[in-house]
């Protein structure tokens, strides 16, 4: 059984359930999982606790912070590997926590962190609020922790040097499409002269894409390749990122590249005024 957390503010306590899912024991992740040092921001205690717990059980080195402000000078002491957001927190949303975060990154010239965040808002537009404030990606509360595992697991293999699942070797090479460059090694993407700003899962997106151009890909291809197989999850997680990355190519007005193909899926090629 699974716990699952429902969440709780104004004083009211956390309620938990439980769901039928596999026992959770330490190691129950893949054998090649990463072991990473995660930063937990979360201000209810119970879940705190059981998502640190949890998290130590998998083998990685967990810290924690109740605020935005001990949060932020944690990250500040010592960047994590990931780190599992709160979006409702006592003294600021986790939405500006992450963009300091990313602003203290470009600051400093550092990798993007992952960060996961957790949220009781569950309207499409909070969703892209935090995809947009650059988080990599978003679990609705209540959650089961077997899932909050299961997206650390896929986060973190999309940090390693080995590359997304499911990618094939040599995918190092700069990608061109169109007036579009991917540099995979520099994690860079640029349009027409101008860098586009994308999450680490909406450049994995448009990366899967690019090295399929003109193809078109059914949904539960692009999840498979791009969001793992062991993924759980809300089904418009796709939709949503899709969006995300359509906005960041056609900011400054440019055509559209990625297509939808009503009933089948998704292709990336030009659209016909542009050809």
């Amino acid at each position: 059984m699974s716990t699952i957390y429902r969440p709780a503010r104004g004083g009211a306590e956390a309620t938990a359930t439980t769901a039928p899912e596999h026992h959770l024991h330490a190691g129950s992740g893949p054998a090649e999982q990463r072991h990473a040092r995660i930063l937990v921001v979360e201000d209810t205690p119970e879940i705190a606790r059981m998502v640190q717990r949890s998290l130590h059980l998998e083998g990685h080195q967990v810290s924690s912070a109740a605020d935005g402000k001990a949060a932020i000078a944690a990250f500040a002491e010592q960047p994590p590997d990931l780190v599992v957001l709160d979006l409702l927190l006592p003294d600021m949303s986790g939405i500006e926590i992450c963009q300091r975060i990313r602003a203290m990154e470009e600051t400093t010239g550092t990798a993007r962190t992952p960060v996961l965040m957790l949220t009781a808002l569950n309207s499409v537009s909070d969703r892209v609020a935090g995809l947009d404030a650059g988080a990599d990606d978003y679990l609705p509360k209540p959650f089961a922790i077997q899932e909050l595992l299961a997206r650390v697991r896929a986060l973190l293999r999309r940090t390693s040097s080995d590359g997304p699942a499911g990618w094939e070797a040599g995918g190092g090479n700069t990608l061109l499409f169109e007036d579009v460059m991917l540099d995979p090694d520099a994690h860079i993407v640029m349009r027409a002269g101008r860098e586009v700003r994308l999450t680490a899962r909406e450049f994995d997106l448009l990366h899967f894409l690019m090295r399929h151009p003109n193809k078109v890909q059914r949904p539960d291809t692009i999840m498979d390749r791009v969001w793992g197989s062991d993924f759980y999850g809300e089904s418009n997680v796709l939709a949503v990122t899709m969006a995300s990355v359509r906005r960041a190519l056609e900011e400054d007005g440019e055509p559209r590249l990625i297509q939808t193909v009503r009933g089948v899926g998704y292709v990336l090629r030009a659209a016909p005024s542009a050809r």
